[in-house]
């Protein structure tokens, strides 16, 4: 990303792709300064190795577990809300255009208005997520609950890690154990930043801010 090189350490340039969207990165490091500094010591501590690219599991194998060794010690915690829409009705005044009296007289409650949304870590008023090889709709899911989040006032801004394009390069190059190139296992469907550009480009995450953060070939070792 040009023209956001102050807010990024310069260790960090060449081993991730950063797209900011809404100002996310700006936000971050001006008044999240504290957990921006928390992330980039996660990222910049991450490395990959060749058999956890060949290990089954998606987002239950030991590459997110890296992030959990060094966002939990400093309180980062995965969150889950919900919450029930209270709808009150209130009466106009006799005679008065738009004046309404200051007691309803029915109200509704729609329970589960907002339910089963939870983030991967979140601090203070920072969520952070961490796609490294699920189904692409999963990005549908993060962006919701983000932005419920936001919406809700819980956050501010959120941050999600993927995989960048070029990763696809050591995936044709390393293969699984039957000699197959990973290529078939990382394929076009499942979370990496073209799935989730397009739709951060279409505004699936509302008014959150979101710096969405690619992982690129130097992550992985020997590359």
């Amino acid at each position: 990303m040009t023209g956001h090189g102050q807010y990024i350490r310069a260790s960090l340039l060449e081993k991730f792709e950063f797209q900011s969207y809404g100002h996310a990165l700006e936000i971050l490091s001006q008044a999240f300064p504290v957990q921006w500094d928390e992330l980039q010591t996660c990222l910049e501590r991450l490395s990959i190795s060749a058999d956890e690219l060949r290990a089954a599991g998606g987002n239950e194998t030991a590459i997110p577990k890296k992030f959990d060794d060094v966002l939990y010690p400093l309180g980062w915690r995965e969150i889950r809300i919900t919450g029930d829409l209270t709808v009150k009705l209130y009466p106009r005044r006799a005679n008065q255009r738009g004046r309404f009296s200051d007691e309803p007289f029915d109200q509704k409650t729609i329970t589960g208005y907002i339910d089963g949304h939870n983030i991967d870590f979140i601090k203070d008023k920072v969520a952070f997520d961490l796609e490294w090889n699920s189904k692409d709709q999963t990005f549908d899911r993060d962006l919701l609950a983000m932005r419920t989040y936001f919406d809700c006032g819980l956050i501010e801004v959120g941050v999600i890690v993927t995989r960048a394009r070029e990763l696809n390069d050591i995936f044709k190059e390393i293969t699984d154990k039957n000699g197959r190139p990973l290529l078939s296992k990382y394929g076009a469907s499942t979370t990496w930043m073209g799935k989730l550009e397009y739709r951060l480009k279409s505004r699936r995450n509302g008014g959150c801010p979101i710096l969405a953060v690619g992982i690129r070939k130097p992550c992985i070792e020997g590359y």
